[in-house]
């Protein structure tokens, strides 16, 4: 039976795989992403994000070994608010801030998946795009929110499947996406790779 290798530590993606019935093998890629991204963050969001996930999936699957048949996922997230791309803010000052110009408005949080075949060394990479209405919430909110520590390392500091998501007014499209990984692109691209999505139910 093929199996899956989510390249990827975020335990957001992880539930999503899950809660599908799929049971992927976790084992994260080590890439430094500021490296990647060298003169990537000028470009468009979609760039952004499917680069990061390309290269998370590559690395990861240079250091598997495996007779099995595997596919490797990898995935990033990013929020393109007001022309900016916002990854992880990282620091409590940078979330505030953040959070101060978002509330009230709208950005786009754009995931990119790619899925590599060990086997057939075949490969895909894909993004989508979700648009986001952000609560007009108080500083009081964004502060105790912030203090959370929950916005720090996640995509455009807020999370839809969690503490964030009473500061979400609403979404239009893909609501996986904004968790942090698609699962209606998942099952296009595991179909083009020449696999039957549902056969990786557990």
């Amino acid at each position: 039976m093929t199996k899956i290798i989510l390249a990827s530590q975020s335990p957001a993606r992880l539930k999503i795989l899950r809660d599908a019935g799929l049971s992927p093998i976790v084992q994260p890629s080590e890439v430094d992403e500021d490296a990647v991204l060298t003169g990537v963050e000028a470009q468009n969001p979609e760039h952004y994000v499917t680069t990061l996930s390309r290269a998370k999936a590559e690395d990861v699957a240079e250091k598997t070994t495996s007779e099995e048949d595997t596919l490797i996922l990898g995935a990033d997230s990013a929020l393109s608010f007001e022309g900016q791309i916002l990854g992880k803010p990282g620091v409590s000052e940078l979330a505030i801030r953040r959070w101060q110009s978002m509330r009230g408005k709208t950005g786009m949080l754009y995931s990119g998946q790619t899925l590599i075949d060990l086997k057939t060394k075949r490969s895909i990479t894909r993004f989508s795009a979700t648009k986001v209405w952000f609560s007009d919430i108080t500083d009081n909110q964004i502060e105790k929110y912030v203090a959370s520590g929950e916005p720090l390392q996640v995509a455009g500091a807020f999370t839809i499947d969690s503490l964030g998501g009473a500061f979400i007014d609403r979404i239009e499209g893909d609501y996986h996406t904004v968790v942090g990984l698609s699962l209606k692109l998942l099952r296009e691209m595991i179909t083009e790779l020449g696999h039957e999505y549902t056969d990786f139910w557990e």
